[in-house]
């Protein structure tokens, strides 16, 4: 009778961590100066071990299945609570940092960012941060290229939202409403307005956030997305929608909480309409978050208290 192979080792969950971060076994074996073949049996000898295929190979590197995925949340829990065992009784240093977020396109989600970075304790650390589509947020959250998400929802969008979290096995977390404002450039003529109206923005170049295939007004970063609009552009990214707010007087519609030090020349204005925007972050339903996740969104929360916005949960 064959023998059953025995338990998962840390070693091995150490290891799927790094191919599955990198995508590539070959560059996981360099980065923890294994030997290919050893990393490559370590794979393999770890799917049997749990009878299941964790990872799909190809000429391209490999990617994770859906069962890997869900494995890969698990490993991390295991490998962090061994390391703060290790530190705590141990007396040795905090090992390498990992996280990954996935954002709209938010100052306070980049500045969070910043500050978490600047208080790591970590000797080396991998982070990233994805400013993305609103579909691309959850199908990062759903394959863990990202730990969480962050992005908004109101009245319009929730339902079809919600669903698709449903269905990607994510779940939605507020952190806090937001009064919606305009950001302009501190020489266009609103920017020293108390309220702006709709009527205001009339005339102006409306600048809004290209979703791509998915560019449906269900997945658009702006409430309001339905009104439609005499001159709109559409960007793909925070630096250019900021460039053009100066060079072409636009605007677009966001949360109001802009940071002086990462946009000195763009300003908040209370837009005078009856919405409000939720923001909140999103995860794996059924995994929990790691420690440097959870500090990340600590990180979020005091930048958005420092605005005198009030935290949801």
């Amino acid at each position: 009778m064959p023998r059953k192979p025995s338990g998962i080792t840390l070693q091995q969950l150490q290891y799927f961590i790094e191919v599955a971060a990198g995508g590539s076994i070959s560059a996981a074996a360099d980065l923890l100066y294994v030997a290919q073949p050893t990393m490559s049996a370590a794979m393999r000898d770890l799917e049997n071990r749990v009878g299941r295929e964790l990872l799909t190979r190809s000429a391209r590197g490999v990617t994770l299945t859906v069962d890997g995925v869900e494995f890969l949340g698990y490993a991390r829990q295991v490998v962090e609570q061994a390391e703060l065992l290790e530190q705590r009784y141990l007396g040795r240093p905090p090992s390498r940092r990992l996280l990954g977020v996935s954002a709209q396109h938010y100052s306070f989600v980049v500045d969070a960012f910043v500050r978490m970075v600047k208080a790591t304790d970590a000797a080396e650390y991998e982070f990233s941060l994805r400013e993305t589509r609103t579909f691309d947020i959850i199908e990062d959250v759903r394959t863990l290229r990202s730990e969480l998400g962050i992005l908004f929802r109101n009245d319009f969008n929730r339902n079809v939202i919600d669903k698709l979290l449903r269905d990607s096995g994510l779940a939605f977390h507020p952190l806090f409403l937001a009064e919606p404002h305009i950001f302009v450039s501190r020489r266009n003529p609103l920017a020293s307005r108390s309220r702006a109206t709709l009527d205001d923005l009339a005339d102006l170049p409306r600048l809004t956030f290209d979703q791509g295939a998915n560019n449906s007004f269900y997945f658009a970063e702006e409430i309001l997305s339905t009104l439609s609009s005499r001159q709109e552009i559409r960007v793909s990214d925070r630096a250019t929608i900021f460039n053009l707010m100066i060079g072409l007087d636009g605007y677009t519609i966001s949360t109001g909480i802009i940071s002086d030090d990462l946009d000195p020349e763009i300003v908040a204005v209370p837009l005078d309409v009856q919405e409000r925007i939720e923001i909140g972050w999103i995860g794996r339903a059924a995994i929990p978050l790691t420690e440097q996740a959870q500090r990340y969104l600590a990180e979020v929360r005091d930048v958005v208290a420092g605005f005198g916005v009030s935290l949801l949960g």
